[in-house]
């Protein structure tokens, strides 16, 4: 067998995929080779002229009999079978599902299932099928969310107007469920699907409705897609809209969404995931506020004694409090409430746990932080101690050291009493091993160590210096 192709000596040596796919399908019809050998000679063959195959997908599942991988085997059945689907829904579906899973093999699979044309079939047999089987429409989200996954770019206007039409007219929850999942997967890594997503006016209506649904799955997909419209992770935008979303947001359906805790508070998992929800949307000051009122607070610390083993609510529900500490007036009604107790406990409890610590660390710095009557709370519940056991613990944390120098700065810089004692509990050495240990965080370390009034050297980051010297006249 001899493999020879023409290739442009004014281009790189590289072959397209459809090329490569045809070689081996060649090596399994013609030379009656099984999946594996045809590959492996394939690649054999072209590395041996020296074609790059970088830009290749290798690991495609093929068709032992047809030789034809099965992506492209599914997608022209889709193709096919489209006109008729209200006939061959099952073989239709049955196609779908094999493009669904293919493209969990890999990003690169998902850019191939984009360009033979499988969501945009998908998008528009979504717009054009009035009347679905339940199961055919949720195979067709399903597939759409395979494709989509790490590769939003293929959302746009039109598959967004679909998803908003399938939400307003869905009643089954694992249908709203399903195209909730196809929003949030539009939402990550892409700063204009968020803006597009945010700016219809049909958005927040229709997905706010479904924090009355009674299903706890919905209402977790509901609040999963809100965190995703408020994140700021898409490189390619110097300035993205995160606050202005999160402020839109918080303004329609805040105060729903704290009184929802205590109609799931049996459920950890939808709990949680509210907390971490307000925690997101709490971007100013009056939403702080916002959220005490509706019972946020006092929930909060009921479930932190209802709940003391459960790393999942108590990280969460640190995470909230210093989201309302952003507010004066809350941070201190929270200490006031008996937060310093709970914290203690808390951290204490699970201080082995590096995520929690360092979520419970910053917020006792929080809470702390210009607020004498706070520091002086906590310090009475024993909490200098477990900060530096804390600290011992993860002393190869960078996290944990400057978290945790950040809550003994703010415990003793406007409390100068409580001076003594962190000293005599080993603050000193722990700062000064972290000092050592990690020298990004020098700033933290060192202010934390000035506050407790030990010995530090202080660098002098910029002096100006002129040839000029300025005469003091005296008369």
């Amino acid at each position: 067998m001899c493999l020879f192709f023409h290739i442009s000596s004014a281009m790189a040596k590289v072959i397209s995929q459809e090329t490569f796919d045809e070689v081996v399908k060649e090596n399994i019809v013609e030379f009656s080779m099984s999946v594996e050998e045809a590959r492996e000679e394939t690649i054999k063959q072209f590395e041996a002229q020296g074609i790059n195959l970088g830009n290749i997908i290798k690991d495609l599942n093929v068709n032992p009999e047809t030789g034809i991988p099965l992506m492209n085997e599914s997608v022209d059945a889709l193709k096919l079978l489209e006109k008729s689907i209200n006939t061959e829904h099952e073989k239709f579906g049955q196609h779908l599902d094999v493009v669904a899973e293919e493209c969990k093999l890999g990003v690169p699979h998902r850019v191939l299932a984009a360009k033979l044309g499988a969501y945009d079939l998908i998008v528009n047999v979504l717009e054009a099928k009035e009347e679905l089987p339940v199961d055919v429409l949720i195979q067709l989200v399903n597939a759409a969310n395979a494709i989509i996954n790490k590769q939003p770019d293929v959302f746009n206007i039109n598959s967004l107007a679909v998803a908003l039409k399938h939400l307003k007219s869905a009643s089954d929850s694992k249908v709203i469920c399903a195209v909730l999942r196809w929003l949030q997967k539009a939402c990550i890594l892409h700063e204009m699907n968020r803006q597009m997503i945010m700016e219809d006016n049909l958005t927040i209506p229709t997905v706010k409705a479904f924090l009355a649904r009674p299903e706890p799955e919905v209402v977790r997909n509901t609040c999963t897609l809100f965190r995703y419209l408020v994140l700021d992770d898409d490189i390619r935008v110097e300035f993205g809209k995160a606050h202005e979303h999160a402020r839109q947001l918080a303004a329609e359906s805040l105060t729903e969404i704290t009184q929802l805790l205590t109609k799931f508070k049996s459920d950890q998992d939808t709990v949680g995931d509210l907390m971490l929800t307000i925690a997101s949307l709490t971007v100013r000051n009056e939403f702080c506020q916002t959220v005490e009122e509706a019972g946020g607070l006092k929930f909060i610390l009921d479930a932190m004694v209802e709940y003391p083993d459960s790393v999942k609510i108590i990280r969460e529900a640190c995470k909230l409090l210093k989201a309302l500490a952003g507010n004066d007036t809350v941070k201190l009604h929270i200490v006031q409430c008996g937060a310093a107790p709970l914290l203690e406990s808390a951290l204490n409890r699970h201080k082995d746990n590096e995520p929690f610590a360092r979520h419970a660390l910053a917020c006792i710095s929080t809470l702390a932080l210009r607020e004498p009557s706070n520091s002086s709370t906590l310090f009475e519940t024993g909490i200098s101690e477990t900060i530096i056991q804390t600290m011992k613990i993860h002393s190869g944390s960078k996290i944990i050291q400057r978290n945790g120098s950040w809550a003994v700065r703010n415990m003793v810089s406007r409390s100068r009493d409580q001076c003594d004692t962190f000293i005599a509990q080993g603050a000193e050495d722990v700062l000064n091993q972290a000092l050592k240990d990690h020298p990004s965080i020098a700033h933290d370390v060192k202010s934390a160590l000035r506050d407790l009034g030990c010995k530090v050297h202080l660098n002098e980051e910029w002096k100006a210096q002129s040839e000029i010297q300025i005469k003091n006249d005296t008369n």
